[in-house]
């Protein structure tokens, strides 16, 4: 039996491999070739946490390349009841050609892969957020040409989106910013990889100094699922706002992105999100192109 291809982290992955995933979401977007490749193929989808645009991309993904959708989600499965990871994944390999998990904990993640004999593919964990990144990617690409060697800026928490921001600059080429408070930082492990691998990955604590000349903005919500909705984190977080003066220290046709929700004169303001240099509409719907050529792939399809 083969190895399935898991898509776990843009780590685990090397720069063609992405590449060619990019390319595939782009062609799916653009109607060309086989429109529906995963045609008598099964995906099943489980959720631990609440979802829109990762179960709808997901499900009118699958079902537009042809494919089937089955969700699970916490109590409506046994993994919510005491059935371990493993016996999940033993057991959902015999019925499905593929399986998608959006939970809290990488682990089970690690653990699902580690058992399946089908592909699993990262919806998000508390540590990371490929298809987001693959998704981002594409929309820079989109709109300001090729992301190799121009500079994106992440503003805010170290979270796990910033994490997978991290994995894309090694993988994609570009330099990134890190604009976080000290006691939000990412994980120095994750710092050591980026260096290990020759990214150009550098923290820089004030705001404005991150952004300026920046060929892309980003960020997200300042209190995550999960988080601790302290009103501490907000001060924390609040020099990291992205508002018109902030932006304006970016280049003037700089991109800005956020992976949504957004919480609204919190993490971003209105006349950002809504103004001339928003992507974040694509962007959500580039969720869908990028994660049709991840099935794909996955799937040998591509």
């Amino acid at each position: 039996m083969s190895t399935p291809k898991h898509f776990l982290d843009l780590d685990r992955l090397d720069a063609p491999t992405l590449r060619a995933i990019l390319d595939a979401g782009a062609a799916f977007k653009r109607g060309d070739g086989n429109r529906v490749p995963l045609e008598g193929k099964t995906l099943v989808l489980i959720f631990e946490k609440p979802s829109t645009r990762t179960r709808v991309s997901f499900e009118a993904g699958m079902m537009q390349l042809g494919g089937r959708v089955i969700v699970l989600e916490g109590e409506s499965s046994q993994i919510g009841r005491g059935e371990s990871i493993a016996d999940t994944a033993r057991v959902l390999s015999r019925y499905v050609d593929a399986i998608m998990i959006r939970t809290d904990d990488p682990a089970k993640l690690a653990e699902l892969a580690a058992h399946a004999s089908v592909p699993v593919i990262n919806g998000l964990t508390d540590a990371s957020h490929p298809c987001q990144l693959m998704a981002d990617v594409m929309t820079f690409e989109e709109h300001s040409g090729p992301i190799k060697g121009r500079t994106v800026t992440w503003c805010g928490d170290g979270n796990n989106v910033a994490a997978s921001w991290v994995h894309a600059a090694v993988r994609f080429g570009f330099s990134l910013r890190l604009a976080c408070p000290e006691l939000l930082l990412p994980a120095p492990a994750l710092l050591e990889w980026a260096a290990s691998e020759g990214g150009d990955v550098t923290l820089v604590t004030d705001a404005p100094a991150a952004v300026r000349d920046a060929d892309c903005v980003v960020t997200d919500t300042w209190v995550s699922m999960g988080d601790d909705a302290a009103e501490s984190r907000h001060n924390l977080l609040a020099p990291y706002r992205v508002d018109e003066k902030l932006m304006a220290l970016a280049k003037p046709d700089a991109l800005f992105m956020h992976c949504l929700p957004a919480h609204r004169g919190e993490e971003v303001t209105d006349s950002v999100i809504d103004g001339p240099r928003s992507v974040v509409w694509d962007e959500a719907e580039n969720r869908l192109h990028a994660q049709k050529g991840i099935i794909a792939w996955c799937l040998g399809a591509l």
